[in-house]
């Protein structure tokens, strides 16, 4: 989760110097080049499926595909802070798919905190003051929780993948096809291609592959292999406390007072779902 979190911070230094789909290209390419020395270990322990081809496929165009190009939108419009708050609605989006789709419980305390979160996410996001940083807080506080949809998605199927595949499969999985995805998007005519290299933006690329794709998503995959997708996605929790700290540190980013209460009714809607979800259930 902190590694998680510093993804906000570097991606919004990654932003200052390049188009964001150069970006999410970069990582993806440097993340896949990282994997490249162990695919003859990948093919010795796991055995391909030809019909998991499609829940395969699906987990990476939900992650990193669409859930990057929305974050990367919504980072262009709101600050890091913001948009690490908003990830505080996850692990409520997972319960709540969990239950239809894992039969994972889902108790009536759970629902109203899920309301209560969502509200305050909402405050958060009109609370929001339009500045150099974040000219567009409401739009970009919308595509982060559209992310957040993505990545429920993204871990659901996980979850049931990583009962015949290793974490680390997974997420090379994840990583190839993003590169070829966003290899695409650079041909998009909105895509600005860089006639520099700007050095700060690039270092921030290469940590975005190297160590927050290789390891945020790797030790997170690991995790979802061993406990329950809803009892995983609650330590997402964590995101926007880290996020905040260190987009006060390294960004200056600050909030308002209303936003200070906004969040707080966030994790008031957080605990009270929490307080009233039933015990996990061990793993298959």
């Amino acid at each position: 989760m902190i590694l998680w979190a510093s993804s906000f911070v570097a991606l919004k230094l990654a932003f200052r110097g390049y188009d964001p789909m150069v970006v999410i290209f970069g990582r993806m390419l440097v993340a896949s080049c990282c994997f490249l020395p162990l695919l003859h270990r990948f093919r010795a322990r796991n055995r391909f499926r030809r019909r998991d081809w499609k829940p395969l496929l699906f987990m990476a165009i939900c992650e990193p595909c669409l859930y990057f190009i929305f974050e990367a939108r919504a980072l262009e419009l709101t600050t890091a802070s913001q948009a690490g708050m908003i990830t505080a609605l996850l692990p409520l989006l997972v319960a709540v798919c969990a239950r239809w789709v894992l039969n994972e419980a889902l108790t009536p305390g759970m629902l109203v905190g899920f309301a209560m979160a969502i509200a305050g996410a909402g405050w958060l996001s009109l609370a929001g003051e339009a500045t150099a940083e974040a000219p567009r807080p409401l739009l970009g506080n919308f595509l982060e929780f559209l992310a957040m949809v993505c990545a429920t998605g993204y871990i659901i199927s996980l979850k049931r993948l990583t009962r015949r595949y290793t974490p680390f499969f997974l997420t090379a999985v994840q990583a190839f096809v993003g590169a070829a995805f966003f290899l695409v998007t650079l041909w998009l005519p909105s895509t600005v291609w860089p006639t520099r290299i700007a050095w700060g933006p690039t270092l921030a690329i290469v940590y975005l592959g190297a160590v927050v794709t290789l390891g945020a998503y790797g030790l997170y995959n690991y995790g979802v292999s061993r406990i329950p997708a809803s009892q995983a996605s609650i330590f997402v929790n964590l995101i926007p406390v880290f996020t905040v700290i260190l987009g006060w540190l390294i960004l200056d980013e600050r909030f308002t007072g209303a936003q200070y209460l906004a969040s707080a009714l966030v994790f008031i809607g957080i605990y009270v779902s929490q307080r009233t979800a039933p015990s996990a259930r061990p793993s298959d």
